[in-house]
């Protein structure tokens, strides 16, 4: 259930208008993709800007910011997944 990558982000690759204010800071939305195999330049990891649903749906070209490689994963990954808010139970009869 862990894994170490390594990427290389060319910052200069951003567009400005995907940097965003935050309350800590300044951020991008990237996608970090995990190849099956690995490149003639020895990376299995590749890095873009993340892409609205728009983009998507239009097929606009993905922005490629970096690309790095995985150094170590115990063969468990798993996909992140937002917890569901529990419903609280009752003993009350209605």
């Amino acid at each position: 259930m862990a894994a170490i990558v390594t990427v290389n982000v060319d910052l200069s690759k951003i567009p400005t208008d995907k940097i965003y204010e935050g309350k800590k800071g300044s951020y991008a939305e990237l996608t970090v993709m995990i190849n099956d195999e690995t490149s003639e330049y020895g990376s299995n990891v590749s890095v873009s800007m993340n892409q609205t649903k728009e983009e998507r749906d239009n097929k606009d070209p993905k922005t490629y910011v970096g690309n790095g490689k995985v150094l170590w994963n115990d063969g468990n990954i798993k996909n992140a997944e937002k917890p569901q808010p529990q419903e609280a139970e009752s003993d009350l009869p209605f």
